[in-house]
């Protein structure tokens, strides 16, 4: 009987191990998924011509947070919750870094543009927004200044908005682009996804500034469009 008591904790063990790695393994591709939908974010947005995000100011940008299908609940005054990933340019080289992952809840998308999904892209504008928003949680309008982002060949004079504001915020609805408002939202790292989808613990600053070591295939083509249409 005790044999068979230990026989059966031995198998109960392997059952519940290989369980944990089936639940890690598809939350892993939760994040690839996040990857590769911000990635359509920035294509689809960046092709929209004379509604793009300026070519001027992905150019001086020193990051990038985008948040594929954000979701929004009331009207006119609201909130929302989405998740995300941020990149960041390396300071010397100017190449953008692998992506670490982070959540947008809270606050108030504005009422530029209708639907219940909105997808956003946010331009960090300056080093100093870039390590306030790398920090575990930061609110935007509050620690940070973000200001509704200029759209098109229009926006490429926006010099004064670009040298004031911290984060340009731009938004996707229904195929619909606009400059947004995003005051009152707080972002925070996603330390699980990160350790999903790098299958270590590592912070947002770990892996944006090339301490997280080898990255998957799986963000080569967010980097390619990065490079393509921010440099």
């Amino acid at each position: 009987m005790k044999t068979k008591s230990v026989d059966l904790a031995t198998l109960l063990c392997v059952v519940a191990a290989t369980a944990s790695i089936t639940v890690v393994a598809a939350a892993g591709k939760d994040e690839v998924k996040r990857v590769g939908a911000a990635t359509t974010v920035l294509n689809e947005m960046m092709r929209a011509q004379d509604k793009s995000i300026p070519a001027r100011i992905l150019e001086k940008a020193e990051a990038i947070a985008i948040f594929p299908g954000v979701k929004k609940a009331g009207f006119v005054v609201g909130g929302q919750w989405g998740r995300g990933i941020i990149s960041v340019r390396d300071a010397d080289t100017r190449n953008w870094s692998s992506p670490a992952f982070l959540t947008l809840t809270g606050g108030s998308l504005g009422a530029q543009i209708g639907g219940t999904e909105i997808d956003v892209i946010l331009v960090i504008m300056n080093r100093t927004g870039v390590e306030h928003l790398l920090s575990n949680q930061v609110k935007l309008g509050g620690e940070m200044s973000a200001a509704a982002g200029p759209l098109g060949r229009a926006g490429e004079a926006s010099t004064d908005l670009q040298m004031q504001a911290q984060i340009l915020s731009y938004s996707r609805s229904r195929g619909l682009f606009a400059g947004v408002t995003v005051n009152g939202s707080v972002i925070k790292e996603d330390m699980d996804a990160n350790t999903r989808f790098y299958e270590k613990a590592l912070s947002s600053e770990d892996i944006v500034f090339g301490r997280a070591g080898s990255s998957p295939a799986s963000v080569d083509e967010l980097k390619t469009a990065l490079a393509r249409h921010g440099n």
